[in-house]
């Protein structure tokens, strides 16, 4: 009976993993669907609804606010009672915040709309907690490949939900609703079916509700502390790998958005036409999701810190080459804002191995959560802050900036210390 348990449980580990990655690939498929098709049309709306053109980025602070907030709150819940609830929970407020938007601006009252929009954003976080739940029940030599499967699951649904941007427009002034409330109805339903395909189906839980804390040990006598476990810290310090992973996503994310943002303006400043601006977003967009398979098996093979020391590089590329790129150049621009998606995508999958790795078991769906908050944060800023840069100095110093910093600190902290063996 001893020998044949581990092979039992072998086995249906495997099994569970498979239904769970399949799951999970569904309902991010459906949530991309609604978060882009949100997306598409949030600056447009605010922009009708205020009657002011420098209101029009309100929706993309409140997106962020309520992702800040959604990461923390969603990951404590999943901590607290598993995956499933969390993640459904997540979708859930999602549409009903879709849902909150087109009633704002079917009867135009801003205030409902801008509240529904802070509630929009804190459900859209789902999308990127889902993988941690991909890595949950993989082994750790393949929690890379498992990440990257549910994050490439979501472009399915991101691509195809701008793209009903016009018949769902339609429907919307068929039941006599602003024709831009269309992509919002399509969010409200996709993220409601993404939640019940998650109540219904992720079973097992990826992560069981945690246990109860046992009570605090009494610290060991001042003689004694060399007692202590190899790799054991303190208690209330988070373990450097903690620390390093989180810090890696979060440099990537402030430089990733602080590129991204400020690119439309630099080129619709010299004269490229909304085609071309649309073309070189849509395939920065690709770029951060769709190499996820790959970068997951290279996390899994090399190592977080490794692949992340190789996305500082690469981000440090894209800045230089959006940069020096002549302004009328759409291929060159193209180019760089690939490398910069690629290059995001390398950080936040070899930053999410490396804090996933280092996290404690009992807490680690709360830890993913902070990162997560941490990351939105980071994005808010980098948006402030980069139009404060291009305003000041101009586009190829704001991205020469932004290289230098992803160089200067993801490499020199994610090689900072090995990973112990």
């Amino acid at each position: 009976m001893t020998r044949t348990a581990p092979s039992a449980t072998t086995a249906g580990f495997s099994r569970d993993q498979r239904r769970t990655l399949t799951v999970l690939g569904i309902s991010q498929a459906l949530g991309g669907a609604g978060m882009a098709a949100g997306i598409t049309v949030g600056a447009l709306l605010a922009q009708d609804l205020l009657g002011s053109t420098s209101l029009a980025g309100l929706p993309a602070a409140l997106y962020t606010i309520g992702a800040a907030f959604g990461a923390a709150v969603l990951g404590r819940v999943s901590q607290r009672f598993g995956r499933r609830p969390g993640l459904a929970l997540g979708n859930g407020i999602a549409a009903l915040g879709s849902a909150g938007v087109v009633a704002g601006a079917a009867v135009r009252w801003p205030v409902l709309l801008l509240a529904a929009l802070v509630v929009y954003g804190a459900g859209t976080v789902t999308g990127l907690l889902a993988r941690y739940a991909g890595a949950d029940l993989a082994p750790p030599d393949r929690r890379g490949r498992a990440a990257g499967t549910v994050l490439f699951a979501m472009t399915l649904g991101a691509v195809v939900g701008p793209n009903l941007s016009g018949p769902t427009g339609e429907l919307a002034g068929t039941w006599g609703l602003p024709p831009l409330t269309g992509p919002f109805l399509l969010a409200a339903v996709a993220y409601a079916a993404a939640a019940l395909v998650l109540v219904v189906w992720l079973r097992p839980d990826p992560l069981p509700p945690a246990p109860q804390s046992p009570a605090p040990q009494s610290p060991a006598p001042p003689g004694e502390a060399g007692s202590a476990p190899p790799g054991a810290h303190r208690a209330g310090r988070p373990a450097p790998g903690v620390v390093t992973g989180a810090t890696v996503m979060i440099t990537a994310q402030l430089v990733m958005i602080a590129v991204m943002t400020m690119t439309p303006v630099h080129m619709a400043g010299h004269g490229h036409t909304t085609q071309a601006v649309g073309l070189v977003i849509a395939l920065h967009v690709g770029a951060m999701f769709l190499p996820s398979p790959l970068s997951g098996l290279l996390t899994d093979r090399f190592g977080g810190r490794r692949v992340a020391t190789a996305a500082g590089a690469l981000l440090l590329s894209a800045g230089l080459l959006a940069g020096l790129a002549p302004p009328a150049s759409t291929p060159l621009l193209a180019c760089a804002l690939v490398l910069l998606g690629v290059g995001w995508n390398l950080a936040l999958l070899g930053g999410t191995a490396v804090l996933t790795d280092a996290a404690p078991a009992g807490n680690r769906a709360a830890v993913q959560g902070l990162a997560d908050t941490g990351m939105s944060v980071a994005g808010a800023t980098g948006g402030m802050v980069s139009g404060l840069v291009m305003g000041g100095s101009g586009y190829p110093v704001l991205t020469a900036a932004a290289g230098a910093l992803a160089l200067a600190v993801i490499p020199a902290v994610a090689m900072r210390s090995r990973r112990p063996a």
